[in-house]
């Protein structure tokens, strides 16, 4: 059995650069700090505190003393560290809000109730302009002036979007063999 040691053998005349035991035991509460500050979350925090050690340790044999000191060396690390864990969460995030989101969409039911489901789904490919402008107009029966006025656009605005939006409306129905 070979004795593992993580100190680069030095040019005779040279002093010895600690090992990496004693390296990390001096800063970890530098790196723990400079983690929980990044991320105000002390369990976070120590979890990319070991992440970073860890990488440390893979990386060892190339840490060079003569390019930067050891604890600015393992700042480094543990900054791309907690950037990769920031990248990491905001992607989790955005997969939970839309997941939450389809939930939600879900849970609201149809556009229209009773309507079919192609024309759900017509409705649901159009635009949000659109669907507002064919739920005032249509579903809620409103005139052009009163749509033009909840809307903030012009009536003939309101006209053009709503021919817009039930020519496409038709179009979908046809694929759907659902029009005669």
């Amino acid at each position: 059995m070979h004795a593992v040691t993580f100190d680069r053998p030095r040019p005779v005349g040279t002093t010895a650069a600690p090992g990496f035991a004693a390296v990390a035991e001096e800063l970890l509460d530098d790196v723990y700090g400079y983690l929980l500050y990044l991320t105000k979350n002390w369990a976070v925090a120590e979890d990319l505190t070991s992440e970073t050690f860890e990488a440390a340790l893979a990386k060892w044999r190339r840490f060079d003393p003569g390019r930067g000191t050891a604890r600015a060396w393992l700042l480094a690390i543990a900054r791309t560290t907690a950037l990769d864990w920031f990248r990491s969460d905001a992607r989790r995030r955005k997969r939970e809000e839309r997941a939450e989101a389809a939930e939600r969409r879900d849970d609201t039911g149809s556009f229209g109730e009773g309507f079919s489901t192609e024309l759900d789904d017509a409705l649901r490919a159009l635009s949000a302009g659109e669907r507002e402008v064919v739920a005032l107009r249509i579903v809620l029966d409103l005139d052009g002036e009163e749509t033009a006025r909840l809307l903030g656009i012009s009536v003939t605005a309101v006209s053009t979007r709503l021919s817009r939006a039930l020519s496409k409306l038709e179009e979908r129905m046809r694929d759907h063999d659902v029009v005669a």
